[in-house]
Formats: C-alpha cells, structure tokens, sequence
C-alpha cells in the first residue's frame, strides 16, 4: 500500500511510522518539509516525506492529521490531486470559527469523497511512535475502514458505522479533559471532580444521541477509552491546557478543548439539550 499522510505533526508522524512498520509505502505531506521527532524512534526508511501536493495523486489512501483550525484550507487544496482513495480523518475537533466537525468541512470540500472514516481512540502519539499496544475505533464505510486496517496493522482496530458518534466522542473527550484539567486546580476536593466529570460526559453523550449517534458508540474505544486517556492525565494537552487556565497561566500549544466546548454547546443549542455544567465551563473558563 502507498499510504499518504497529511499532515506531519507528533500524531500524523507518529502514524506514519505505525504504517511504515506495518509495512505500507508512506509519503507524508508536509507545509514545511519537516516531521516531529521522537527521542529514541528512528524514521523507517520507507517514509518519504514532501512539500508537494501534487505528490498525494499517487497514493492508494489519505490520511488526514492536520489540526482542525487549518483542516478545511488543507481539505480545499488537497482537492486538485484526489482521485477518489478513501480518506480517513484523525483530526479531533471541531473548527474554531463555524463549530463544524472534520466529516462535515471533508464533504464541503472534497465532496466527491464517497469513502471515509473517522479514527479515534486512546493515543497518545509519543507511545503510538514506540509501539506501545493502542487500541482505536475505525467508523466509517467498509472500504475506510478496510484501508485503516491495512494500513495500521500494529493498532487494534475495532470497527463501526457510526461516523457521528465517534466524531463527537473526539470531540466531547477533548472538552471534558479541558474541563477535567481545570477541575484538577480548582475544585474543592476529590467529590467535587467526579461529580463534574460524570455530568459533563453526560451532557457530551445526550448532545450526540441527540444529533443521531448510537449510544454504545460512548462505550467504545472512541468513547470511554479515549475520554479516561484524556481527562485523568498530564501528558493530555487539554487536561494540562485546563490546569494552565484554571492556575492563571496561558495554556501551552494547541489546546482543541476550547473549540471543541464552544462546537459542542452550539450543537446542544441546535438540538435543544440542556447543558447546564458545560454552560458554567464556559464561563469559568471565559472563552
């Protein structure tokens, strides 16, 4: 297989090397013409990377990592070198000006896409890079997620068709972290954090059975998995990020729990579904 990955940050380098060990042709698309650097991970040799768009025409599936605030400009020129490979989106998020999710703006500019999946799960990049066991949840059409299995064959891949679900558990574990970080400085106690943390899981789940996502779907490694890697520890960025706010200081990097509260309560909006502690998050964190 010859395997494109856009984007070449820790997570979409981290999964170019998950499929260069898995045996795959991968060529990672790249703005700058660099990739992340792990401490002790060498680059297989069958990793290619470019600064060229036009290089991604030749491969049999796309990987799409780049972070949600630039997916859609990326989408929109990635367009001219298509030729109708199924495209699976690991981007967790929503997009900061419209609330939009990946899955939406992939269909807005790649609309000639039949064939895509969503990729979500507990990983964190550094120890996907080092082949530490990492589960994930591939949802999508059987043609997505039969590339995603052979394409990252040292993942445990659990299938699904529920795009929605997965997508807004990404999304919802990336909130609940933020606000699990924030928790962890400012609450008053232990009682106190697992009370928030339960009753805005709640919310993140009514929003999504509300907007036609199955409820086992928050059970599965996309929902539970993901959300106890992200919201109990501080290698998460939004946990940290929240921990930075709630201490006075500006979070480091990109945190996508910000966007990911304010795309969450425009859907709760939209479907009508009370989210009063989410709503007293949001103010919390002033955003």
């Amino acid at each position: 297989m010859n395997l494109a990955i856009i984007g070449a940050g820790a997570w979409g380098t981290a999964l170019g090397i998950c499929a260069a060990r898995s045996g795959a042709d991968v060529l990672i698309w790249s703005y700058d013409g660099k990739i992340a650097d792990f401490d002790g991970v060498d680059t297989p040799k069958n990793i290619q990377i470019t600064r060229e768009m036009h290089d991604l025409s030749g491969c049999d599936a796309w990987i799409m990592v780049t972070p949600a605030a630039f997916f859609r400009e990326t989408a929109r020129k990635a367009r001219q070198h298509y030729k109708n490979v199924p495209i699976i989106i690991c981007t967790k998020g929503a997009e900061p000006e419209t609330g939009c999710f990946m899955s939406e703006i992939l269909h807005a500019e790649i609309p000639e896409c039949k064939n895509f999946g969503i990729l979500s799960g507990p990983q964190f990049a550094s120890e996907v890079a080092r082949g530490i066991p990492t589960g994930s949840t591939i949802a999508g059409t059987s043609i997505a997620r039969n590339a995603a299995h052979d394409a990252l064959r040292n993942l445990y891949l659990t299938d699904s068709e529920d795009v929605i679900g997965a997508e807004i558990c990404g999304i919802g574990k990336n909130a609940v972290a933020l606000i699990c970080g924030y928790n962890s400085v400012a609450a008053a106690g232990e009682n106190e954090r697992a009370l928030i943390f339960t009753l805005a899981w709640g919310e993140v789940v009514k929003i999504g059975t509300a907007a036609g996502a199955k409820l086992e779907t928050f059970f599965e490694l996309c929902g539970i998995g993901d959300l106890f890697l992200s919201a109990t520890s501080y290698t998460s960025r939004n946990f940290s990020g929240g921990a930075d706010i709630a201490r006075g200081n500006a979070p480091v990097g990109t945190v996508e729990g910000i966007t990911a509260l304010l795309g969450l309560l425009s859907r709760a909006e939209k479907y009508n579904v009370a989210t009063p502690v989410l709503n007293q998050m949001r103010k919390k964190l002033n955003i």
